[in-house]
């Protein structure tokens, strides 16, 4: 078979923060489904990877529901619902799209959904009966099909804490004389008409459940499930309330009295609790959905069914993701969102395992304002910007690193080598403040005990050291995720007058550039600092506008900057007379309004790797080639034009990046990000032509489930330093690159380079 040109290797996403957005697929090995933005993810727990994504919907996913078999094979179809007042109805075949169908009628945004398969008569096929509900306070049903006639169990929660637990039963027509006498339970009865045959019910309270300690927000029933051939009905019920935690419910043996069985939660963290729960097609496993949309999974132990673990499952950020950057080793990525927190994901090399799965290794900033930009001075030092005047730069701790080389299999001694000897151990955020604090071995080991708390605390002191190291072999769970992952700020810079927009750092990592968002050419000016000092070197001042991205050029000659304003500026570095003194730059090149050629916002640039070419997408759809750029040439003024034709690409385009590697005809490769959330791969060259003709080539182009389905902010490919991933007896070469978006996703693509 011939492997694809473009594949997509790894999806980190997190449900949306609603109740409903999560249903686990009954049937042997069940999928879990769950809405990310406007999109539905299926997720294989047991390997734990995403296996595919539905993409139909325009608007945030409210609602999911596996539709669940009678005869315990795994679910083929599921039903949605979204913001875009639509129910979808979606078939799969081998976990992959088959059909999906769009019913439009509600006229507000679909809150809840669900569907059963019904029998008409005996032999007759199963028809689907779909429920619906909606803002616009109606309830629609998408199909009208017949009922079966046995007791039912329906469980409500509420605000109140409660559970109740109710029995709807077909009540006999006969009418039986009964002694007053008999305490009977108080039932509500009504009557149904269909075709002329009155059916009448009765609903009665079989229990009320207490034992939540804020409001439950969800209960879901065990699904039936086959063990050796037969046909299990467990009654059991789990509930996942606010006050952190899950309870399984069932009925005692002897008495029937429903009775608490298990109880499994989150411990600190500054959180809120959670949304929605599930069980797995035989109850083994469980998962809880939180506030801050992370799920949490537990395993039942098969030696022990009291006793139930906490499990790996994805995760990833809960709203838009506005930058991300690979380590300078190619081995991990950092992302930050306008969810506040910057998120580091790492490979997880199992010994003996072929299979590499990628988590979320560290948490490094949760912030209190929406982060926008980040870039990474060596392999384990970033600087991240966020929607306030300062920027803020991190190192790595200690226990990050030995958790980093443990989780990936690389060599502690090898990667601690270029690192400072006096590394602290972890970092915490102290009360009422905004900077992760440093915390060393000494702060560690001076926590008191609790009895020593006990004894000698007058209720006054109060010890703020949350971190506690550990040395994990596997990616950690959420709520270590939130309180033992921190990485310690090292230093805050300060020169902006408004909101940090973007930043770059040259490829000696000597060099920070910073600019700020601006409606005047003074606060437009962009900022170099030294990554030593961390003084300011200079003030760059000519764009009008907030300039929206900015890009050394490989060679450190250049810097690029590219402006809401419609033009870019490209400033050239001056020989300095010793190296010990800052590099200055000056105005090389530009664009004004005569010469652009964008119309519309530039959003992106990016640089060949031979430092000749630069490349800009704007909101104009197009992508233009400029140079050549010869540093070389001393002269003052100079007027560098488009070197290419220029490139359509069909949609608003908000990010652009260049391969570090060019293909085997020697032709660029460019990823484009578009709006609208596809990525497009086309490769260039110059064919000194006058105009240049065919110079671009559209190689490939992401399918709907491999799309983003929001705008994309940026595209990142990873530096091979020489070397590319080998598989396979045929050679196949392949390059990866990561790509971010509003849809609140990353992912991590791979290119066959021999197919370009």
């Amino acid at each position: 078979m011939v492997a694809p040109v473009l594949q997509t290797s790894h999806v980190f996403c997190c449900p949306n923060r609603v109740r409903g957005a999560l249903s686990w697929s009954s049937g042997p090995g069940g999928l879990l489904a769950f809405g990310t933005s406007c999109s539905v993810v299926l997720y294989d727990p047991r390997k734990r990877v995403v296996v595919t994504n539905l993409n139909g919907h325009t608007a945030r996913v409210n609602c999911i529901q596996w539709i669940c078999k009678q005869d315990g094979f795994p679910s083929t179809e599921l039903v949605s619902g979204g913001s875009d007042n639509q129910v979808i109805h979606w078939e799969t075949e081998n976990n992959q799209l088959l059909k999906a169908v769009h019913l439009h009628g509600h006229e507000g945004p679909v809150y809840a959904v669900h569907a059963v398969y019904q029998r008409r008569a005996p032999g007759v096929a199963l028809h689907t009966l779909i429920v619906s509900a909606a803002s616009d306070s109606t309830v629609r049903v998408w199909s009208k099909k017949g009922s079966e006639g046995r007791d039912l169990f329906l469980a409500s929660c509420s605000q109140d804490c409660l559970i109740r637990i109710w029995r709807l039963y077909i009540k006999s027509t006969s009418l039986e004389t009964q002694d007053d006498d008999t305490i009977r339970l108080k039932e509500n009865t009504f009557i149904v008409e269909n075709e002329s045959i009155k059916i009448a019910f009765a609903v009665t309270l079989e229990t009320v459940l207490a034992g939540h300690e804020n409001w439950v927000n969800a209960v879901h029933w065990q699904p039936s499930f086959y063990r050796d051939g037969v046909l299990q009905r467990p009654m059991r019920l789990l509930s996942a309330s606010m006050d952190k935690t899950m309870i399984l419910w069932a009925p005692d043996e002897e008495s029937g009295v429903w009775l608490e069985q298990v109880r499994v939660g989150e411990v600190g963290g500054n959180t809120l609790g959670f949304y929605d729960c599930q069980f797995n097609e035989d109850g083994s496993m469980i998962i809880a959905h939180a506030f801050h949309g992370a799920l949490h999974l537990w395993k039942q132990n098969a030696a022990n069914p009291r006793e139930w673990t906490p499990e790996i499952v994805i995760s990833g950020h809960f709203d838009g993701v506005q930058d991300l950057m690979w380590d300078p080793e190619g081995e991990f990525i950092i992302t930050v969102g306008t969810d506040q927190t910057t998120r580091l994901f790492a490979p997880w090399k199992i010994k003996d395992q072929s299979q590499v799965t990628w988590h979320e290794i560290a948490r490094p900033q949760i912030h209190g304002y929406d982060l926008k930009c980040l870039v990474m001075i060596n392999r384990f030092q970033f600087v991240s910007g966020a929607d306030e005047k300062v920027l803020r730069v991190f190192s790595a701790p200690r226990n990050f690193v030995e958790n980093f080389c443990a989780i990936t299999g690389q060599s502690l001694n090898h990667v601690l080598c270029n690192q400072d000897s006096d590394l602290p151990e972890g970092a915490t955020v102290p009360a009422l403040g905004l900077s992760n604090k440093a915390v060393f071995q000494g702060d560690i080991a001076s926590q008191p005990s609790d009895e020593e708390e006990l004894l000698t605390s007058t209720g006054l002191e109060h010890h703020q050291v949350a971190f506690q190291p550990s040395i994990l072999t596997e990616p950690p769970t959420e709520d270590h995720l939130l309180q033992n992952t921190l990485w310690p700020e090292v230093q805050k810079l300060y020169g902006h007058g408004y909101e940090i927009f973007c930043v770059a750092c040259n490829n000696s990592k000597t060099l920070l550039a910073s600019a700020c968002k601006a409606a005047k050419k003074e606060h437009a000016a962009i900022i170099l600092w030294n990554t030593t000092s961390w003084k300011q070197v200079q003030n760059l001042v000519f764009h009008s506008l907030t300039v929206t991205q900015m890009a050394f050029s490989p060679n450190d000659k250049f810097l690029l900057a590219v402006s809401r304003d419609r033009t870019w500026s490209l400033w050239k570095r001056q020989d300095t007379i010793s190296p010990e003194l800052d590099p200055i730059f000056s105005l090389f090149a530009f664009t004004n309004k005569i010469t652009a050629v964008h119309s519309r916002i530039i959003w992106s640039c990016d640089w060949s790797p031979d430092s000749k070419f630069f490349f800009t997408g704007s909101r104009d759809k197009k992508v233009v080639v400029w140079g050549e750029c010869d540093s070389s040439d001393d002269s003052i003024e100079h007027s560098i034009g488009p070197c290419s034709s220029v490139l359509d690409v069909g949609g608003s385009v908000t990010a652009v990046s260049v391969c570090p590697v060019l293909n085997l005809s020697q032709r660029y490769i460019v990823a484009v990000g578009l709006e609208c959330g596809k990525i497009c791969l086309y490769t260039w060259k110059k064919t000194d032509q006058v105009p240049e003709v065919n110079d671009w080539t559209h190689c490939v182009e992401t399918s709907q489930s491999q799309s983003h389905t929001l705008a994309i902010r940026k595209l990142c490919w990873k530096n091979c330093n020489g070397k590319t991933e080998q598989k396979g007896a045929e050679g196949t070469e392949w390059l990866h690159f990561a790509s971010c978006g509003e849809d609140h996703t990353v992912k991590i693509y791979r290119v066959n380079r021999c197919a370009l």
